[in-house]
């Protein structure tokens, strides 16, 4: 951005935040939604309460956990616990972007009505660019993204969730599956420990063990289990290890 940027009105800001849709992992994002509206049809999910989590909930994970959770005869309460854990990722992203927005004249009510919209494209996409827009109006940019994103994610799942059901089954199942991928692929490719990735690894392969042993709360089980076994063994095992291997190189 040119020194000179920060003399431009707030709407160009706003604007040069939607035109943020046209990124890479906002049209994957996208898409995704195509599949989850697939997934929301065949889990028996009305296209109003497909409506309503996109709006209300959001990220797409935490989505994708409720419906599979409802789809299973899941009781409400597991099914509200492990919405809430793994929408608690979600923290450290507020807690570190809020300071890139925020200035003096920052109302703390704005900043709680766009913390809302913090996902993991959301965030990636504002680590990058937030940068290069002068501090005063990141608030405003940071909003023309998120709204559109999530309006226009909205949109996407109330016209194809009617679609999909006269799509052959191979298209079907090739939309359903892009949400997974999208899921498995961002949060392997935003981890930044080791402690996170082993998690990711213990959460795959327990999770349909889980599903056999302990349906109805395979992924409540599987979440807090391997979370806990994988800083268990970071903790205990992989941290000294390293220790010691720094230790020997001095």
């Amino acid at each position: 951005m040119s020194p000179t940027s920060d003399m431009r009105p707030a709407i160009f800001w706003f604007l040069s935040g939607m035109r943020g849709i046209t990124s890479l992992p906002a049209v994957i994002l996208m898409t995704s939604f195509v599949g989850f509206s697939a997934f929301a049809f065949e889990s028996g999910i009305s296209r109003g309460e497909a409506i309503f989590m996109t709006i209300s909930i959001w990220a797409l994970p935490a989505k994708m956990i409720l419906v599979g959770m409802m789809a299973s005869g899941a009781h409400i309460a597991a099914c509200f616990l492990a919405v809430t854990l793994s929408s608690i990722r979600m923290m450290p992203m507020v807690a570190s972007i809020v300071p890139e927005m925020r200035n003096e004249k920052t109302p703390t009510w704005l900043l709680l009505l766009l913390s809302h919209f913090v996902a993991i494209t959301a965030w990636v996409f504002a680590i990058q660019r937030l940068k290069d827009v002068p501090r005063e109006y990141r608030t405003t940019f940071f909003a023309g993204f998120g709204i559109t994103l999530t309006l226009t994610n909205t949109l996407i799942v109330a016209v194809c969730y009617g679609v999909v059901e006269a799509f052959p089954p191979v298209v079907s199942g090739a939309l359903f599956m892009l949400t997974p991928v999208y899921f498995l692929a961002s949060i392997w490719a935003t981890a930044r420990h080791t402690v996170v990735r082993l998690a990711f690894v213990i959460g795959v392969v327990g999770g349909p063990l889980m599903a056999l042993v302990a349906p109805g709360f395979d992924v409540l089980y599987a979440g807090i289990g391997g979370g806990t076994l994988a800083y268990a063994v970071d903790r205990f095992w992989i941290r000294p290890r390293r220790a010691g291997r720094e230790g020997a190189i001095r």
